[in-house]
């Protein structure tokens, strides 16, 4: 009787340890895809580089574009890596010699792309990828390309013509001008040619405007002066959200900015409370239910009533869960500081998301960045 309660009691303990075990394994998995990861970019890549943007098809791939630096003060080369579901590696850009940096990327499926960069001479350069290689592409006459942007099958391009903002779209054959609203024009969210949502700036505020094929309808989400915003997100003609800047008047140099978030109702925009004070909301994009997942927000601070110093380090990532956020800061990495560029790319049909830009590096360099959350 004793030796089967002994090995009863064995038997317990086994079976406990395996309970704990597979929990510890469990929290371990959780913690890590609960958590904003650092990941490497390929070591040829010299360490005076930047990345500015990044599109993701899948857990096995997605591009990000930037500069490859040779020196602190000399121009870089175009950067463009890619991600084959372990390791992000440079990418060959077979013809392409000049010197400058690629701007900006995105894609109409895996094998179709655009990249905007522009050469040392503020020459505009236009990538285009065909299913095998990135060769140039012709750039519209006169404008100096900033972005690309593609949406329900369509691809669009913001620039500047003579000092004028200017906007074109792909029709099949080439790029058509496009009527721009008033003000500025720094981000866009096309889901079809005639419903584009647009963010930026005008004389008056932040503005986002609409597209209805024909005309823009633009609305001012923040009167203050030099309010703006430069990113936009339409989840349904009832909820869009826009993120950029809040206004402010006068002040010392290098004075705390208020980032600015706004959200529309089908009715009117209203300013959305974030947990941080300071800061800029560089990007936003979708969770994969197509809702607002991840707010980024670069130079993130917070005011501490009371406190020494009264001005502390705020979140950079806000993921929002359709109530209110939760906040996220990146995670440190040896020999670099805070990130000065957070551009995020969610991966499709998962919730997954990756962070490109660039960090402060030793003795004031710079480097590339590459975050990963999920």
């Amino acid at each position: 009787m004793a030796r089967t309660a002994h090995i009863a009691r064995r038997l317990l303990v086994a079976a406990l340890a395996v309970a704990m075990t597979l929990i510890t394994a469990l929290s371990s998995a959780a913690a890590e895809t609960s958590a904003w990861h650092h990941v490497p970019v390929p070591a040829q890549v010299r360490p005076q580089a930047g990345l500015n943007e990044a599109v993701a098809f899948g857990p096995d791939r997605a591009w990000a574009v930037g500069a490859d630096a040779v020196g602190r003060e000399a121009p870089g080369f175009p950067l463009v890596l890619r991600w084959n579901g372990t390791a992000w590696q440079r990418q060959n850009l077979p013809g392409i010699r000049w010197q400058g940096e690629l701007l900006s990327i995105a894609a109409n499926g895996r094998k179709a792309g655009w990249a905007v960069g522009r050469d040392t001479a503020g020459g505009s350069r236009l990538l285009r990828f065909h299913g095998t290689a990135w060769r140039e592409s012709e750039p519209p006459s006169g404008v100096a390309l900033t972005k690309v942007v593609t949406g329900g099958g369509e691809t669009w391009l913001i620039g500047s013509r003579g000092g004028a903002p200017a906007l074109l779209r792909r029709d099949g054959r080439g790029w058509q001008d496009i009527p721009v609203p008033p003000g500025s024009v720094y981000g866009l969210h096309v889901k079809a040619a005639d419903d584009v949502w647009a963010a930026g700036a005008s004389d008056s505020g932040a503005a986002v405007s609409h597209w209805n094929g024909q005309e823009w309808q633009q609305t001012i989400v923040d009167g203050f002066p030099r309010a703006a915003v430069g990113s936009v997100l339409a989840v349904s003609p009832t909820e869009v959200w826009a993120g950029g800047t809040g206004g402010f008047i006068g002040g010392p140099p290098g004075k705390p900015i208020p980032p600015l978030l706004v959200r529309f109702d089908g009715q009117a925009w209203h300013r959305v409370a974030m947990p941080t004070n300071f800061g800029s909301v560089t990007s936003l994009t979708p969770a994969a239910s197509g809702s607002l997942g991840w707010v980024a927000v670069t130079r993130s601070q917070k005011f501490v009533p009371g406190g020494v110093p009264p001005i502390v380090s705020g979140p950079d990532f806000l993921a929002w869960n359709g109530q209110s956020f939760t906040a996220y800061d990146e995670p440190a990495v040896a020999g670099e500081s805070d990130s000065s560029l957070l551009r995020l790319a969610p991966v499709p049909g998962t919730e997954q998301v990756w962070s490109v830009g660039r960090a402060g590096g030793p003795e004031g360099t710079f480097a590339p960045r590459v975050l990963r959350f999920g």
